[in-house]
C-alpha cells in the first residue's frame, strides 16, 4: 500500500464503531498473514497457506523462527513495562493480532500503558478491532502505513503517545523489507531521533546464520509468487541499527536466546534471527 494512502484509528477499549474494510489481494501471498500461518494463527487466505508450505518445506526453520520471534518480543515487552517503567509503545511491522499482543502484555504489568500499532497489510486493519481492545485505563491506536513514511507515523502517533517522555519502540521483522541497507538505516535512524532519553528500540530481523542457502531459497520462492522481498543481515550489520544505544545484556544474540524462559536442557537452539534491546541515553 502506498504510503499516502495511510489511516489511523485510536480508540479505547469501548468504541465499538465500524470500519469501512479495505480491499484485500487474495491472489497475492502477504509476509504478515505467512507469518500468521506459521505461528498457527487462523488470519490468512489460501494462497498464504499454499505459499507458506512452499516456502517451510525449503526453509524447515521458518516456523522456529516465527515463534521465537513472537515469544522473544512478549518478553522484551514484558521486560520495559516491568523492569524499566516504559508505559508507552510503537510498535511498527506489528502485523495480524495474534495471543499476547503488545498492549495484552504491557497492560497486564502496567495497565495505563499506551500503544500504538503500525502495518501496511489491509487484512491487519480489518483485524484491528482486536489490537484496539485494551484496559479501560490505556489506550491504543492502530496506524496503516508504511514503514518507509516515517514522518506520517510519527506525527499519527504523536496523537496518542507523548514523544516528550520514553517510548518503547518496536521493530520486530520489519526492516528485512527495506533492501537498501541505507535507506534501512535512515529509516531506523529517524525514529530513534524522535524518541526521548531514556526509551528503547526493541529491534530483530532476520540473519541466515543458521541455514543462509534454505534462507535465500525460502525468500526467492515466495517473492516469485509475489510477496515482498526480503534481505537477510549479519548479526554486526543488526547491531550497527542500534548504534549509539546502551545494549542490555545479553546484547545482539539468536532471537531464541534473549532471556529466554528457565528451561532444564539448557539454552533453546539458535534461529535465523537476532535482536537486541537498547536504551537511548
Amino acid at each position: 500500500m502506498a504510503a499516502d494512502e495511510t489511516s489511523a484509528h485510536d480508540t479505547s477499549a469501548h468504541d465499538t464503531s465500524a470500519e469501512a474494510t479495505p480491499e484485500i489481494d487474495t491472489s497475492r501471498p502477504h509476509p504478515a498473514r505467512m507469518w500468521n500461518y506459521w505461528i498457527g494463527g487462523k488470519d490468512y487466505y489460501e494462497i498464504d497457506r499454499q505459499v507458506g508450505d512452499q516456502v517451510a518445506a525449503a526453509y524447515p526453520g521458518v516456523g522456529d523462527v516465527a515463534r521465537h520471534s513472537r515469544a522473544a518480543l512478549g518478553r522484551m515487552v514484558r521486560h520495559l513495562a516491568a523492569e524499566e517503567g516504559i508505559t508507552q509503545f510503537l510498535d511498527v511491522g506489528t502485523g495480524l493480532p495474534t495471543h499476547d499482543n503488545t498492549h495484552e502484555v504491557a497492560q497486564r504489568v502496567a495497565p495505563e500503558s499506551r500503544v500504538v500499532y503500525v502495518d501496511n497489510d489491509p487484512l491487519v486493519l480489518v483485524h484491528a478491532r482486536a489490537l484496539l481492545v485494551g484496559r479501560p485505563e490505556g489506550r491504543t491506536a492502530y496506524i496503516e502505513c508504511d514503514v518507509r513514511d516515517p514522518e506520517r507515523i510519527l506525527a499519527e502517533a504523536a496523537r496518542t503517545l507523548d514523544f516528550d517522555r520514553p517510548i518503547g519502540l518496536i521493530m520486530f521483522g520489519i526492516i528485512g523489507n527495506v533492501v537498501d541497507d541505507g535507506e534501512a538505516a535512515l529509516i531506523v535512524r529517524r525514529f530513534v531521533d524522535a524518541l526521548a532519553p531514556g526509551s528503547f528500540l526493541a529491534f530483530n530481523d532476520g540473519t541466515g546464520m543458521v541455514d543462509r542457502q534454505a534462507r535465500e531459497e525460502a525468500v526467492r520462492i515466495a517473492v516469485e509468487q509475489g510477496s515482498t522481498p526480503y534481505v537477510d543481515r549479519s548479526p554486526e550489520e543488526i547491531a550497527g541499527f542500534l548504534a549509539g544505544l546502551e545494549l542490555l545484556e545479553p546484547g545482539i544474540v539468536s532471537t531464541s536466546r534473549w532471556r529466554p524462559e528457565a528451561i532444564p536442557f539448557g539454552l533453546p537452539p539458535e534461529v535465523d534471527a537476532a535482536c537486541g534491546l537498547g536504551r537511548k541515553p
